[in-house]
């Protein structure tokens, strides 16, 4: 009596005839050990179980597969794979851009907005683009770089300190721990 397979939308992986190893490890449906086992044989004795032969360690020698039911364990493992997705937290970087010759009224409107987010609990990147001869004058930006960080320093600690890229510079401010 031959048992035939139903067919299902198995993606390209490792299970029943994509095995392309000749002789593999095979672990039962209990966990139990069968041996090794020629890869024909280990599918007949999957089919048997009603269940489908699924390759867990390709790597090893010789190659370790386990008889289970592979449509279960594929959307287990897509629920797994959910659920770790929604614990995760994704920090955002809120863009902040200064000119190293703003205005003190803009420099504090600049300030109370990266003051608001990082009391949020984001991260604030602060950009400084130097135009034209202005790129000659480092140190003037770094002046204002520099006040910026003493005067948020309450709410906010400098995460990556200012280094320049090409003609902008910029500085990434995370919030304090409460």
């Amino acid at each position: 009596m031959q048992y035939i397979r139903p067919k299902r939308n198995v993606p390209e992986e490792l299970v029943n005839e994509n095995i392309h190893f000749r002789e593999v490890m095979v672990i039962g449906p209990e966990g139990e050990q069968l041996g090794t086992m020629m890869r024909r044989e280990a599918i007949e004795k999957a089919y048997e179980y009603g269940l489908d032969l699924f390759c867990v360690a390709p790597t090893a020698k010789p190659p370790v597969c386990k008889i289970l039911d592979y449509g279960k364990f594929h959307f287990n493992e897509q629920k797994k794979e959910r659920e770790s997705k929604k614990k995760q937290h994704v920090t955002e970087i809120k863009p902040l851009r200064l000119s190293p010759v703003i205005d003190q009224h803009d420099f504090d409107t600049k300030l109370a907005q990266a003051r608001k987010w990082a009391e949020e609990g984001q991260k604030v990147r602060v950009d400084m683009k130097f135009r034209g001869r202005m790129i000659t004058r480092k140190e003037v930006g770094e002046a204002v770089m520099k006040q910026f960080v003493e005067q948020i320093s309450d709410v906010a600690t400098v995460d990556k300190q200012p280094s320049m890229e090409g003609n902008t510079m910029s500085i990434v401010l995370s919030p304090k721990k409460k």
